[in-house]
């Protein structure tokens, strides 16, 4: 596949800039589905879970929700990656549930595109019961649920159902992904 074809391109006709973050739960598959949508897209991937400090990595690991105090400082540097990068494109996962933590990304990087990669309590449950070696324990499903608050209108947005196989996840999500650059 062409990569260039993903890349919208500005009135003076250069390429511009791909900015997608991959939100949802825990055990959507952000990591995943984001790391084969960049690899699909030949653009950079991110886990945002990277850039936590790690004051917020023990508190998840502890079983202990995160605050909104513990998260504005993340979203700034997530948003600062995804308005920084020095490629044609950057794809960040980052959770990203509430319509705020969204708002604080678009900040710095105000044309990201919201992948939202979604999925029954069933589908969510089973996918974390089959994990290891991850700090986000399946215990804080239920209030990362009660957080998420759905993408608005206005959002530049792909919503998908994380209940089909990857191949299929992966092949609408680089579709939506493309028709939002166009937009």
């Amino acid at each position: 596949m062409d990569t260039a074809q993903h890349f919208a391109v500005d009135p003076a006709g250069t390429p511009s800039v791909i900015r997608v973050a991959v939100m949802g739960v825990s055990g959507a598959g952000k990591s995943t589905i984001g790391a084969l949508v960049a690899d699909a897209m030949n653009i950079p991937f991110l886990d945002g879970d990277s850039l936590h400090p790690m004051a917020n990595i023990g508190k998840m690991a502890a079983g202990t929700p995160l605050t909104d105090d513990d998260r504005w400082p993340w979203l700034d540097i997530v948003g600062n990656e995804l308005a920084n990068t020095r490629a044609r494109g950057i794809v960040i996962a980052c959770s990203a549930l509430k319509r705020s933590y969204r708002d604080a990304i678009r900040t710095n990087a105000p044309d990201t595109i919201f992948l939202h990669l979604d999925g029954t309590l069933d589908v969510l449950s089973s996918r974390l019961e089959g994990r290891s070696g991850h700090f986000m324990p399946k215990e804080l499903l239920a209030s990362q649920l009660a957080a998420l608050e759905p993408l608005g209108e206005d959002e530049r947005a792909v919503v998908i159902d994380i209940s089909a196989g990857i191949t299929a996840i992966l092949a609408e999500a680089v579709a939506g992904i493309t028709a939002a650059t166009a937009r």
